[in-house]
């Protein structure tokens, strides 16, 4: 079983090949490896990401099919659909590390800043609960210092969007508390430059 400190190591390593230009040869799917995960999976990371087209999980760790159990969902929020898949990979493959994956210019985040500054009609219901949901943890951006300078509030929502998604995951499932006391779990945070491909992760 990878522990958690394992895994960050693991996807550490990955985001450096990816952003060196280098691609492992063990992401790359054979024959025998397909066979293999047609009988189960065990990732070793759990992914909370956004669907930005741009932040391809599995490529910018430089993991293969199997490797991580990815959740993605605009703003990298977390629901209760988002909260249950996060409960099923820890239950039922033993991975022990979750990761909360944000990234820079993200565009539900600015979404979320634009609707703050100038309240409008939502285009659906549906996205009105997205804004809704990411609102809270921003909010008090718009009256700090980041306020002025577009580009720095922007980067301080999607960190304080994304500590918020691990406050939840920490916080709000008994099953996620009773495995980080029982088995090492880890939730962690972390953000991706979409200008550089690093991935930095923010409180580890």
């Amino acid at each position: 079983m990878t522990t958690a400190q394992e895994a960050l190591e693991r996807l550490r390593e990955g985001n450096q090949r990816f952003t060196s230009g280098v691609r492992s040869v063990e992401t790359l799917a054979s024959p025998m490896r397909l066979a293999e995960l047609a009988e189960g999976q065990q990732p070793f990371a759990i992914i909370v990401g956004c669907s930005d087209s741009r932040v391809p999980v599995e490529t910018v760790f430089d993991q293969g099919l199997g490797d991580l159990f990815v959740v993605r969902v605009a703003g990298n929020i977390v629901m209760p659909s988002q909260l249950a898949s996060v409960e099923f990979a820890v239950e039922m493959f033993g991975s022990r590390l979750v990761v909360v994956l944000g990234h820079s210019s993200c565009g539900a985040i600015k979404a979320t800043i634009d609707q703050l500054r100038a309240p409008g009609e939502y285009p659906s219901e549906a996205l009105k609960t997205l804004i809704e949901h990411i609102e809270p943890g921003i909010r008090p951006l718009l009256d700090s210092e980041h306020a002025a300078d577009p580009d720095m509030l922007i980067h301080q929502s999607m960190r304080a969007n994304v500590q918020s998604a691990v406050d939840h995951l920490r916080q709000d499932s008994p099953i996620l508390t009773r495995h980080a006391v029982q088995s090492g779990l880890q939730i962690v945070g972390a953000e991706y430059s979409l200008e550089t491909g690093k991935v930095t992760f923010l409180d580890v």
